[in-house]
């Protein structure tokens, strides 16, 4: 009966040492994942608010998983930087700070146009056909045609149509500016057509482009024509009228 009760302490002394050896050996394997390096995205340089994001203004820096923000993008391979691609900075992100997803927003109409608009150019927003609404999409090219009354020199007037921008970049259709799947079909009911019920299209256009446009659409009937993916090519073109197509 003695030597059953001496081995009673002895059993719990030994379930002790497996418990604290178990507990021990999950605080080493907790520790152990809290300090895996880890590869996050983060500013390869000062990135400005509202600056639409591109892969040459990310890196991968790497950091202890237990330092990595909670909403920081993980970065499995080079590729991943492109993961906040057409993404706009809602705050200044500082050189070498991690991006968090907090800090983006998608290209929408919250965003603004002007994060869409390249260097030296301007947004004009330009009514378009309904039928070439359905076709357009943000990226693409086009041409804009004026169809206006000219003053021929014996003061008689001819309808004419004269090409008076080639090559023109497309920001935006409506309110889709090529946010993604996900964001557009949830702006779908007001993407093409604004408050007037006239389809449009946000376009770049150089200063100087912009106020031809602007007289193009006081003096006359704008169409929209869409080039072919990668046709970029610019022409002299003659201003067509029936006259010339019947003489």
């Amino acid at each position: 009966m003695e030597k059953k009760s001496a081995m009673l302490p002895l059993a719990l002394a030994i379930v002790a040492v497996l418990f604290y050896l178990g507990a021990l050996a999950s605080y080493e394997k907790q520790l152990q994942a809290n300090y895996q390096m880890v590869s996050v995205l983060a500013a390869q340089t000062d990135i400005p608010r509202r600056t639409l994001m591109k892969p040459e203004y990310v890196t991968i820096v790497r950091m202890p998983r237990l330092y990595m923000p909670q909403d920081a993008f993980e970065a499995k391979t080079d590729e991943d930087r492109r993961l906040v691609s057409n993404m706009v900075t809602e705050v200044r992100i500082p050189k070498g700070n991690a991006i968090l997803q907090s800090e983006l927003v998608p290209v929408s109409p919250e965003a603004g146009l002007s994060v869409k608009i390249p260097p030296g150019y301007r947004g004009m927003e330009l009514p378009i056909q309904a039928e070439i609404e359905k076709l357009l999409k943000p990226g693409d090219h086009v041409d804009v045609l004026v169809t206006f009354n000219a003053l021929l020199p014996d003061n008689r007037k001819e309808k004419v149509t004269a090409t008076i921008l080639q090559n023109v970049l497309v920001l935006a259709v409506g309110s889709n500016m090529g946010q993604g799947a996900v964001a557009a079909k949830a702006s779908a009911k007001s993407q093409a057509v604004p408050m007037g019920g006239t389809p449009s299209a946000s376009l770049a256009l150089n200063p100087n482009e912009a106020q031809y446009l602007a007289l193009a659409m006081k003096e006359g009937e704008t169409t929209v024509v869409v080039r072919g993916l990668g046709d970029f090519e610019m022409h002299p073109m003659e201003m067509a009228s029936f006259r010339r197509l019947f003489r």
